[in-house]
């Protein structure tokens, strides 16, 4: 993860290295990765991923809209 640590924008609460669970709904199934790295809001529990890992799930959510797979689990390591 980047150096984003800092303040979060929208409530003013602390930015802390963590994780969070990502989920899409794709109408014919879901994609669900758990522990996927992020900073999150120490005040309102928002969370942001950075975009080399936001471009990992992407490509996850992808390849499970290509499969019309019903349920896509991914582990930490293929989004890390």
């Amino acid at each position: 993860m980047s150096a984003n640590v800092g303040r979060w924008p929208l409530c003013g609460g602390e930015k802390q290295p963590s994780t969070t669970t990502f989920a899409v709904d794709l109408k014919f199934g879901v994609v669900v990765v758990r522990k996927v790295p992020a900073f999150v809001c120490t005040q309102c529990g928002d969370a942001w991923i950075d975009d080399p890992v936001a471009a990992k799930l992407e490509s996850l959510v992808a390849e499970a809209r290509r499969k019309q797979a019903v349920l896509e689990v991914a582990r930490r390591q293929q989004v890390a």
